[in-house]
């Protein structure tokens, strides 16, 4: 059997899907797709995936993108009881994985984050980009109120009190606001939540260049929440 994750740990979805191979132990090696000297739009990586994105997982001669969908068939490849099973709870964990990847992420990476810190990321002129950026703040706390209140509530995890690929998926995709210097405080249950993913014994090794990268823009001015 041969597992290889194609990806970096500077991408925000690449971290998704080593965190829960890393806590789960599973035998999967990280290939390094050096994102920031462009690997991703060179071969041999551009015929494994022509979106040119990360990660991608290949075993043996089967070939699979998006870290949702490599999540899920992983813990079903192993059996991890973090996507059980019973149809009922798959679909919950299905449920609150698609939210996070349509709603939340949309807004809150690729409307707030991105466009203020990757100039591929940013629209032209600059006037769009920062309408695109205040549309992204605004909708941003929106989903993160959702997520506080509705989601999450007084559970422990995003589906009851047992961690599951959707917490994987969630937090990882939370915790780029850090870039920025997004204050999560008005959102208890999100902050909470967070607090426990963190202490995952594999997240500081996952998150190191996360972390890096984070303290390198600290300090810079850049466009978070609105204010309450």
């Amino acid at each position: 059997m041969s597992i290889q994750l194609y990806g970096d740990k500077v991408s925000t979805t690449t971290r998704a899907v080593l965190l829960f191979c890393r806590e789960r132990g599973l035998p999967v090696e990280l290939v390094t797709v050096p994102l920031m000297e462009g690997g991703h739009h060179k071969e041999p990586f551009v015929a494994l995936n022509p979106n040119r994105l990360v990660p991608v997982l290949k075993e043996d001669d089967f070939v699979l993108t998006e870290s949702s969908a490599i999540l899920r068939y992983l813990a079903e490849r192993f059996e991890a009881p973090e996507y059980p099973k019973d149809l009922r709870e798959r679909a919950r964990i299905n449920e609150r994985m698609d939210w996070i990847n349509t709603n939340f992420y949309r807004e809150y990476g690729y409307h707030l984050i991105y466009p203020q810190l990757f100039p591929h990321h940013q629209r032209q002129p600059e006037e769009v980009n920062r309408a695109t950026v205040q549309w992204g703040s605004e909708k941003a706390a929106q989903a993160l109120a959702v997520l506080d209140k509705h989601w999450l509530g007084t559970s422990k995890y995003l589906c009851g009190d047992r961690i599951t690929v959707a917490d994987y998926f969630g937090a990882t995709l939370v915790s780029t606001g850090e870039l920025i210097g997004v204050d999560l405080s008005r959102y208890p249950n999100v902050s909470r939540w967070m607090a426990s993913m963190k202490a995952l014994k594999a997240w500081k090794e996952v998150f190191d260049a996360h972390e890096g990268f984070a303290q390198s823009l600290r300090g810079k001015s850049f466009v978070t929440l609105p204010k309450a």
